[in-house]
């Protein structure tokens, strides 16, 4: 399955992005226009990871970054969670 994002305003006032299926290259790009967009409009922004089945490097990459600019991962998988720390630790290799 493709990535899929579903736009949703949670009743706390954040603007959650639900993401399912595959978070692959071209999806990353996607998703940071969406992110970059959504953030320039509400500043409570929340992704939410529950129902990613698969993530590239590059997904992770772009989602430690959204991480620290202050988006909330929400119900991120514990591999996508481990694989976030490693590379806040150790970076990801080029």
């Amino acid at each position: 399955m493709a990535c899929k994002i579903d736009r949703v305003l949670s009743p706390d006032g954040f603007i959650v992005l639900r993401v399912s299926g595959r978070i692959d290259c071209a999806s990353v790009d996607v998703l940071q226009e969406l992110t970059e967009s959504e953030k320039a409009v509400n500043d409570r922004l929340a992704l939410d990871l529950e129902e990613v089945t698969v993530v590239s490097p590059e997904a992770v990459r772009a989602l430690t970054i959204a991480e620290g600019t202050g988006i909330e991962l929400r119900n991120c998988p514990a591999y996508i969670r481990e694989w976030i720390s490693c590379v806040r630790e150790h970076g990801l290799p080029e």
